[in-house]
């Protein structure tokens, strides 16, 4: 059963919390999950509700219907009805802040995320899908870096994301050449962590989300913290860092829990404290 002490609270989005894992799912299918300006500030402010709530340990982010998301609703923006223009998230001609937009936000969280690729991510989708920790596709799923093909750049990450997961050469083909992988293509490429079959998407997500909530949530996100950090840090700096954020934790009950069922061969119970 759902946590009805989180209820749902944007036309476009679906949010769930269910065994410390938190579901957020784009809601506009008969659009193909297209960002509008309401949906991009909703899902920012749910990214945040989820990050800072000390239940939830995992986040999944996928779509309803046939795609993930589509990319922006260029549609709405050309005509002036909602959709993300240049004046959307604090975004005008004269000022530029993205400092609260999901891209950042998915970045600099603590909270795991999963995104389960359910469908078509395109553009601005698939940046989302790539900021997101770790990526399950459904065999029915394409990735579409289609920016060059609509006289943009990957505009939410993807250019900083993309040489990460794949080195220059094959982050450099597939920009400048905007081409759409199909699911086994773009596991071949290494952008996903599996393909499953589509109507086992959801299920494998919540399983994959359930064995990470069943370890030390607060280990677990300093981990996160720390890998997010070495992307730019040297080798000395990084350790000292690592050390900083172990000595508080060899002092939470859960690394005590741990220790204790390590030695009285049982599964720990943590309580994220």
């Amino acid at each position: 059963m759902a946590d009805t002490s989180h209820p749902v609270a944007y036309e476009e989005l679906l949010f769930e919390v269910e065994d410390h894992i938190a579901t957020i799912t784009l809601n506009a299918p008969e659009r193909m999950n297209t960002i509008s300006g309401p949906m991009l500030d909703g899902l920012s402010e749910l990214l945040v509700k989820a990050d800072a709530d000390p239940d939830i340990r995992v986040i999944i982010l996928t779509g309803a219907g046939k795609a993930f998301c589509a990319g922006l609703n260029l549609q709405a923006a050309t005509s002036g009805e909602g959709g993300v223009s240049a004046g959307s998230a604090g975004v005008t001609q004269a000022s530029i802040d993205l400092r609260n937009t999901p891209p950042t936000i998915l970045f600099n969280m603590d909270t795991p995320t999963i995104c389960a690729i359910n469908g078509g991510a395109a553009g601005y989708g698939m940046d989302t899908a790539m900021g997101c920790d770790i990526r399950v596709m459904s065999d029915k799923a394409k990735l579409a870096a289609a920016f060059t093909k609509r006289g943009v750049v990957p505009e939410s990450g993807g250019t900083w994301f993309l040489p990460r997961l794949l080195g220059w050469e094959k982050a450099a083909q597939l920009i400048f050449t905007g081409r759409t992988l199909n699911a086994q293509e773009s596991l071949d490429y290494g952008l996903v962590a599996q393909i499953v079959p589509h109507d086992d998407l959801m299920s494998e997500a919540r399983r994959l989300a359930t064995e990470i909530a069943s370890n030390a949530p607060l280990a677990v996100q300093s981990a996160k913290r720390m890998m997010r950090m070495g992307l730019s840090e040297p080798f000395n700096e990084h350790v000292h860092h690592v050390y900083l954020q172990l000595l508080p934790l060899l002092k939470s009950e859960d690394a005590r829990e741990g220790m204790m069922a390590f030695l009285e061969r049982r599964d720990p119970v943590f309580k994220g404290r």
